[in-house]
């Protein structure tokens, strides 16, 4: 994305984002009340987070609002980054095609899900791009024991909508966002084949560029836009976008959510992921 320098410039503020919150819809609700409250402009890029996280990295943005835990915390350890901050929560699912080749309506958790993928050989389709989604996949095959390989695993090295279509079009399984899948609900036939499993959680969180290390940064207005998005106005907006009548995102600051993601870092942390 090319960025414009002109007089009104320091009203600018470059979000990295993920591609879920931005093929979900909820950005293009949430972000227009932050613009005119604040008289200024959003600029998105939306990535994987593994880009988005590089991107802070490198200074080439103001604020990270991103999926990834282990990678957050990494990120702000190395002083990348300042006040990480809990946004909100939805979960992940495994979707497929109605046929149900790997016979994943009868797993009893996500672990045998992927299994019965695995010794199945059923085509997955994985985003392999660095993103919360994929650092999230690689964690279950993980946790489940198994290393994904041959001609049945493809990775796409595409965002989740795209993801979306290419398991769509050759029947194939893939892990995805609840909110992005609700998005595409009519545009694909994928069915949710797994659901409502501990380890599908998937958290969001905000997290400021460290000024101390890239003193351009818009801090400031970095800091009004996370104190927004977890303040009463914002989460009520991110807990009323839905789509066909489902929530696609649980704003959740005000219930003290904050403590579970807490607990779920300190178990991350005790996972070794590339």
């Amino acid at each position: 994305m090319l960025y414009s320098f002109n007089s009104q410039a320091e009203n600018i503020l470059r979000l990295a984002t993920t591609t879920s919150t931005e093929n979900s819809g909820l950005l293009a609700v949430l972000n227009p009340v932050f613009e005119k409250k604040f008289n200024c402009r959003l600029d998105i890029i939306a990535v994987g987070t593994g880009k988005a996280l590089k991107l802070g990295e490198n200074g080439d943005v103001d604020v990270l609002f991103v999926h990834a835990p282990k990678a957050e915390l990494a990120f702000v350890n190395a002083g990348h980054g300042v006040e990480r901050t809990f946004v909100m929560y939805n979960d992940f699912v495994l979707v497929g095609a109605k046929s149900d080749l790997a016979k994943l309506k009868s797993a009893v958790s996500v672990l045998d899900a992927l299994q019965k993928i695995a010794l199945s050989r059923a085509e997955f389709i994985s985003r392999g791009d660095d993103s919360g989604t994929h650092k999230k996949e690689k964690a279950l095959w993980q946790m489940a024991n198994l290393d994904p390989a041959g001609p049945w695993y493809v990775r796409a090295g595409q965002g989740m909508g795209a993801v979306l279509k290419i398991a769509d079009e050759k029947q194939a399984y893939t892990l995805t966002d609840r909110g992005t899948y609700l998005a595409f609900q009519g545009k694909i036939d994928l069915q949710i084949m797994f659901e409502n499993d501990p380890p599908l959680h998937n958290p969001y969180h905000i997290i400021a560029v460290n000024p101390e290390k890239h003193p351009h940064v818009k801090y400031q207005l970095a800091k009004q836009y996370m104190d927004f998005i977890t303040s009463d106005e914002g989460q009520a907006i991110i807990a009323n976008v839905k789509m066909k009548g489902q929530t696609l995102f649980y704003a959740d600051v005000i219930s003290h959510h904050a403590d579970k993601t807490q607990v779920n870092d300190e178990k991350l942390n005790s996972l070794s992921l590339d």
